[in-house]
């Protein structure tokens, strides 16, 4: 679930977009700085958290464009650009070395191994895994769109482009654990920091 919780402001801008697209960007730009604001509180440090920044520019940008220019054709593209941007956040997060799931593997992970190669890797893998998803998605949309091919295919496509990592998030710090275990007999604490 903190996997979806960094996710929240996209699905808002899904929901009230039916409602008009300027609404729906604004809503989830309020939710992005609303979440950021009660991390900040909670005592999480802000740096490492391009996904939250990054989400909170699109929105920002996104409204600002949809305000001005209601009737944009972009607007019929918001699902593409919504995934396209949420990719390009991914493997830039990778290309800096800063997986944008550390913020979120790190809670669930004691301290002592946020410095490991071992739980960099495992986060790297998993950022890939939704970069790659999120890449596909956003181009398969964009042909949706362009094709009017409707709803019908759309929703399947945007589901499976979340389900899909979901359950590589889910099982793959398990296979890695498994075999580090085979391989050196890792100590408790890596093991521990390999759930996240």
């Amino acid at each position: 679930m903190n996997y979806l919780r960094s996710f929240i402001p996209w699905l808002v801008f899904a929901g009230v977009a039916s409602f008009g697209w300027q609404w729906g960007a604004l809503a989830a730009l309020v939710v992005s700085v609303a979440l950021l604001v009660a991390d900040r509180a909670a005592g999480l440090a802000p740096g490492a958290r391009l996904l939250e920044y990054g989400t909170i520019v699109f929105f920002a940008a996104l409204a600002i464009l949809a305000f001005a220019r209601p009737d944009s054709g972009l607007q019929h593209y918001g699902g593409a650009l919504s995934t396209g941007w949420l990719a390009l956040i991914a493997w830039v997060s990778i290309a800096v070395r800063r997986p944008f799931t550390l913020p979120i593997a790190r809670k669930m992970a004691p301290p002592e191994v946020w410095a490991t190669p071992l739980f960099l890797r495992i986060n790297v893998v998993i950022t890939a895994a939704w970069a790659l998803s999120f890449t596909l998605t956003s181009a398969a949309q964009a042909t949706v769109t362009a094709y009017d091919l409707g709803l019908l295919v759309s929703l399947p496509l945007q589901i499976a482009g979340f389900v899909l990592p979901i359950r590589f998030t889910a099982v793959y710090p398990d296979r890695v654990r498994a075999r580090f275990q085979r391989q050196a007999g890792a100590s408790p604490d890596i093991q521990e920091g390999m759930a996240a």
